[in-house]
């Protein structure tokens, strides 16, 4: 056992507790109980002690004392990562460290469309605050009532915006974060144009705590768009997706702010576990595309007309426009609620990959014939961000045998659809991260460089290994 794999000492643990302060701990295994499983109930693990800070000062007093004593700590935000990111290993040595104290939005300029926020504000608070001073932060996802700030920058989220606006590291224009040696990096100003040299910054978004504890972000927003038109389309094939996509494209002048693709298997899952929620066509469709345009003027008759145009031309089947915001919204839920749906119907091997965008309608189809044809019983659900090239390409076991099926061919299941990814020169994590359960596919897949790098970061920035240790590397 390693020293930051034994559980810590009682000087220790009254260290990191002198650390947060009164009331900003507990030891109580029922209050952790929640801290220490992912939401999909996949990863678990131990932990003596969970820390709430409240200020940026408290965070640096609890890196000082973990480092003093040789303490892990583990970093969470709202505990919405799919990978293990958040959680601490099963042996009980590590600490948690919870922002969600720390979620104050600190300051808003709406002229240099910007806003400072602590890491643990949650997304959809965010979104709120921008919209009350006529901005617009543009990254959202399911996960937007639970998901903080930090969480997000330190998986480098994407969501269903990257098309029009970049993942968290193109969002990100500043950042505070405690480094492993207790200092502070201090750059929120938010310049546009800063040349000073290497941008630290940029080494801890995506770096799942790795590398240090964020604390606060200057987020890049944008003026709040005067109007949207969603609409919902069913279409044969990936590939009328793509070719749809590329005429709204040209025909909004590059106004496509989502492109969600979606199995008609996809629909019919959201349909049967989703209360209250309706099938927006008529008849039954291969594959379903849910499109929304942002713009200061109005688009409504623009996608109607680029859909009929698409139609004449039997690129697509049929397809709806919404004609309020609360259509809008039904439209949104049909896609945000299918993960939920998919959790409630049984388990599944979950993939987050992606390829090129060009190369997305293929490898969907390609992947999916490959890993059902190699596994008797297979159902692939591939469903996701389009425009960017993003899939979820998740393997679902016969419905009558789940767990036999999982445990005898999961393992194989995985490596093959990554093999298939990496054979596309795609990558094995699109935005979730790598956290402990793509740790060993990392090591076998990535650029030997890259990892070499990666590793000498880690390396000179945390020598004790104090920092979320086992996560990514």
């Amino acid at each position: 056992m390693s020293a930051l794999s034994a559980p810590p000492t009682a000087a220790a643990i009254a260290a990191l507790q002198a650390a947060v302060g009164p009331g900003g701990w507990t030891a109580d295994q029922t209050e952790l109980a929640p801290y220490l499983v992912d939401w999909r109930g996949a990863v678990r693990g131990r932990a003596a002690l969970l820390l709430r800070p409240c200020d940026t000062g408290a965070v640096v007093r609890i890196v000082r004392a973990a480092a003093a004593h040789r303490v892990a700590l583990v970093p969470q935000g709202g505990n919405t990562g799919l990978v293990g990111g958040g959680i601490p290993d099963a042996g009980g040595g590590a600490v948690l460290v919870s922002m969600a104290r720390m979620n104050a939005i600190r300051a808003i300029d709406a002229a240099g469309l910007t806003m400072t926020v602590e890491a643990g504000a949650i997304l959809e608070t965010v979104h709120d605050a921008a919209r009350a001073a006529g901005c617009e932060f543009p990254l959202s996802l399911g996960a937007k009532g639970s998901a903080t700030i930090g969480g997000l920058i330190s998986t480098n989220a994407g969501g269903v915006q990257v098309l029009r606006h970049g993942t968290m590291r193109a969002l990100v224009a500043g950042l505070e974060a405690v480094l492993p040696d207790g200092s502070v990096l201090h750059q929120l100003t938010g310049l546009a144009k800063d040349n000073s040299g290497y941008d630290i910054k940029q080494l801890l978004i995506g770096g799942e705590g790795t590398l240090g504890i964020v604390t606060a972000a200057a987020l890049r927003l944008v003026p709040a768009p005067a109007h949207r038109a969603v609409g919902w389309v069913g279409l044969a094939s990936p590939h009328a997706a793509l070719a749809l996509l590329t005429r709204l494209r040209r025909a909004s002048g590059g106004q496509v702010e989502s492109f969600e693709l979606i199995p008609g298997e996809g629909l019919d899952l959201t349909l049967q576990h989703i209360a209250g929620t309706r099938a927006p066509l008529g008849g039954r469709h291969a594959w379903h595309v849910l499109v929304e345009l942002a713009g200061p003027a109005s688009l409504d008759a623009l996608l109607t007309d680029a859909l009929a145009a698409a139609a004449a031309a039997g690129e697509i089947e049929d397809a709806t426009v919404a004609a309020s915001s609360l259509q809008a919204a039904a439209l949104w839920r049909l896609r945000e609620e299918l993960p939920e749906a998919e959790r409630r119907d049984g388990p599944s091997l979950h993939h987050d990959i992606s390829v090129a965008v060009a190369a997305l309608p293929g490898f969907a189809d390609a992947a999916a014939r490959a890993v059902e044809n190699r596994f008797e019983g297979a159902r692939v659900l591939a469903f996701g961000h389009l425009g960017d090239g993003n899939l979820h390409f998740n393997v679902r076991p016969p419905a009558a045998h789940e767990a036999a099926w999982i445990a005898a061919h999961g393992q194989a299941a995985t490596a093959l659809v990554y093999e298939l990814v990496t054979a596309a020169g795609g990558s094995i994590s699109a935005e979730h991260g790598i956290g402990t359960v793509k740790r060993t596919e990392l090591a076998a897949r990535a650029d030997p460089a890259k990892l070499a790098a990666m590793r000498a970061v880690k390396a000179a920035l945390d020598p004790l290994g104090i920092m979320n240790p086992g996560k990514i590397l």
